[in-house]
C-alpha cells in the first residue's frame, strides 16, 4: 500500500520529515510537499529526490497563506495524513483543513494557545490529531513517560519526588558573550525565553516565568546550564500533577549564555511584542550555524518502597545525519523523526480525536522505525 502525506511547511524540519520517510518507512510513500514559496518548494523537493533509488514521488504543492486554493483542495483529497511543519500560528489553520478533509493530523509547535484550539478542533473527530510532537514538546515527554513508568514498576511507588526534563539544541562551538549560535528558529527561541512554563510544584499545576529557576548539571562528562522555558512540558504538568511533587521542562545551554539574554531581556519593553524586539536583538549578536548537536536528558526521582531514594535517568547525545549524501543538522532530526514517527502510527487508523503525549505508548514509540534509529547513543 502506498501511503500519502502532505508536509506543510518545506524548511528545515519540513524536508528532513520528507526525507525520512521517503527513505526509511517500510511501505513506499508519495510525499506532498507545501509552501507559500515556490523557491522553497523546488529546494527541498531536489534535497529529496537527489541521490534516491526511491521511485515514490515528490509533489509540490504552492500554499496560499489564507484559505485553500484548488491545488492545496486537490492535494488534501488525495492525502490521508498532513504533517503541520508550518509556523506555529499556522497550526489552528492546518489542523482545521486536516478536520475538513477527513486528514490525521500531527503539528510540532509549543505555543500553548494555538495547541489549545488545536485540541478543540480536533474534538470528536474522526481520525487523530497528535499535538506537540517533535524534539521539545515531544519525545521528550515520551521519554519521561517511559522513565516515570519504570520508576513505578521497579520500586513500586506511584508517587515520585521529581520529574526532569531538559533538551539542548546547541552549536558545536560557543563565543563569549553570548555562548551561542542559532540552530533552529530564532523566534521560537525567543519566544521559549519570555513566556511563562508550565510547572508542577509541590503536587500542583502552576505557571512560572521563563529563566527563573536556573541550574547546572553535567551530563555525559559535560557542563550545562539548564533553565525554565516555555511550551516543552506539553501537556505532562497536568497529567502527572497528582503522582508527582515537581516537574519542570527546562532548555539546556552552553554555561554563560542565559546571564546574556537577561541582560538584553531587562533592556526591552515587557508588551505583546516582546519575543519579536529580542528576536531582532540576538539576530544582531548571534550568528546562525549548521554545525550543531541535540542534548536530551530526564530524570525521575523519588522513594522506593522501603523509603530508600532513587534515580532513574536516560541521555542522549545526536549528532547530525548524512543521508543520500545529504547533512541533515542534528536539530532536523530529531525533531523530524518524532513527527514522522507519530505519521507511522496514525497510518495504522487505530487513532481518532485529540492525542496528547500522555497518550502515546512510550515503548512502542522510542522503539519505532523512526525514532530508534535517529535517538540512540
Amino acid at each position: 500500500m502506498i501511503h500519502k502525506i502532505f508536509i506543510a511547511g518545506s524548511g528545515g524540519i519540513g524536508e528532513a520529515a520528507a526525507i525520512l520517510l521517503r527513505e526509511w518507512s517500510k511501505t513506499d510513500v508519495d510525499v506532498y510537499l507545501g509552501d507559500i514559496s515556490r523557491e522553497n518548494l523546488e529546494k527541498a523537493k531536489n534535497f529529496v529526490i537527489e541521490n534516491s533509488a526511491r521511485k515514490s514521488n515528490v509533489e509540490t504543492v504552492l500554499m496560499t497563506p489564507e484559505g485553500a486554493s484548488d491545488e492545496m483542495r486537490a492535494a488534501f483529497e488525495q492525502c490521508e495524513i498532513l504533517l503541520d511543519c508550518s509556523p506555529g500560528s499556522q497550526a489552528p489553520r492546518m489542523a482545521q483543513f486536516a478536520k475538513d478533509f477527513k486528514m490525521h493530523y500531527a503539528n510540532l509547535t509549543e505555543y500553548v494557545a494555538e495547541t489549545d484550539a488545536v485540541i478543540e478542533i480536533a474534538k470528536n473527530a474522526d481520525t487523530g490529531f497528535v499535538v506537540q510532537t517533535g524534539l521539545a514538546p515531544g519525545f521528550i515527554n515520551v521519554l519521561a513517560m517511559s522513565l516515570y513508568n519504570k520508576f513505578v514498576e521497579k520500586f513500586q511507588n506511584e508517587n515520585v519526588e521529581r520529574i526532569g526534563m531538559k533538551v539542548g539544541a546547541l552549536s558545536t562551538c560557543a563565543h563569549a558573550p553570548h555562548f551561542y549560535g542559532f540552530t533552529w528558529s530564532p523566534i521560537g527561541v525567543a519566544t521559549e525565553y519570555v513566556k511563562t512554563a508550565r510547572v508542577v510544584r509541590d503536587h500542583k499545576q502552576v505557571e512560572l516565568p521563563a529563566l527563573s529557576e536556573r541550574e547546572r548539571i553535567i551530563i555525559n562528562g559535560y557542563v550545562y546550564e539548564a533553565d525554565l522555558t516555555s511550551g516543552g512540558a506539553a501537556n505532562l504538568p497536568e497529567f502527572l500533577s497528582g503522582r508527582t511533587k515537581d516537574l519542570d521542562y527546562k532548555t539546556l545551554r552552553h554555561v554563560g549564555h542565559y546571564k546574556w539574554v537577561e541582560g538584553l531581556i531587562t533592556k526591552l519593553n515587557f508588551d505583546e511584542n516582546l519575543p519579536q524586539n529580542l528576536e531582532d536583538v540576538m539576530l544582531e549578536k548571534v550568528p546562525s550555524v549548521d554545525d550543531d548537536f541535540v542534548i536530551v536528558h530526564s530524570s525521575v526521582e523519588g522513594f522506593d518502597a522501603k523509603g530508600r531514594r532513587r534515580l532513574i535517568e536516560k541521555a542522549f547525545h545526536i549528532k547530525p545525519l548524512e543521508i543520500n549524501g545529504k547533512h541533515l543538522r542534528a536539530i532536523q532530526t530529531t525533531t523530524a523523526a518524532p513527527l514522522v514517527e507519530c505519521a507511522d502510527m496514525l497510518a495504522t487508523n487505530k487513532f481518532k480525536g485529540v492525542i496528547l503525549q500522555s497518550d502515546i505508548d512510550p515503548e512502542t514509540f522510542l522503539t519505532g522505525n523512526f525514532v530508534s534509529r535517529v535517538y540512540k547513543n
